[in-house]
């Protein structure tokens, strides 16, 4: 089976997803997880598609969330290994399938969150995404009530599972963003 594309998951949300906030929502997730490959040194072709097809079944059920990625992923040819990745994104949140083992798993289980406190933080800001800091973001992440639904305690989790530093990981998810920052509506103001 082959592996997955960045523009066979495109393919793909297009026929799930029709609401703009979650085509930049995978666009930002996509960015965040090539950058994580790059640390890894791996795929990060492959890792930009899982990042972007994540959410594939959250818009039709919402309060379903990763039970019906494989149903949507199966009929599409996507690998086992590869739906098993989407669908722990939601580990312990939405879903008690799919524990994250590999780094493309681990690492989309903890950018997922992540990005949207970036995205709310770069938002505040005249200069927008371009020259975020770490220290503004971990600043921004400490207070509870900024960007109150991004869950503070999965992206700490999930750092814990790559064994990370939660400011690499923010400092990759910066890097990553900042590739799409014009896509993203998050360049200068």
């Amino acid at each position: 089976m082959a592996q997955l594309t960045l523009a066979k998951a495109q393919e793909i949300l297009k026929k799930h997803v029709t609401e703009p906030h979650l085509f930049t929502h995978a666009l930002a997730v996509s960015a965040a997880m090539g950058a994580m490959a790059e640390h890894f040194g791996e795929d990060a072709e492959y890792y930009k598609a899982i990042g972007y097809l994540h959410d594939v079944d959250f818009e039709k059920y919402p309060e379903e969330h990763c039970h019906h990625v494989r149903e949507l992923l199966e009929c599409e040819g996507v690998d086992e290994a590869d739906i098993a990745t989407i669908i722990g994104h939601g580990y312990g949140i939405c879903t008690d399938e799919c524990e994250p083992a590999t780094n493309v798993a681990k690492s989309l289980f903890t950018v997922d969150e992540l990005t949207g406190i970036v995205s709310a933080c770069a938002l505040m800001r005249p200069t927008g995404l371009t020259d975020l800091e770490v220290k503004s973001l971990k600043k921004k992440f400490k207070d509870k009530g900024f960007a109150a639904k991004c869950n503070r305690e999965v992206i700490q989790r999930g750092c814990d599972m790559l064994g990370m530093e939660l400011a690499d990981v923010m400092a990759l998810t910066i890097k990553g963003m900042q590739t799409v920052t014009d896509q993203l509506g998050l360049g200068a103001k």
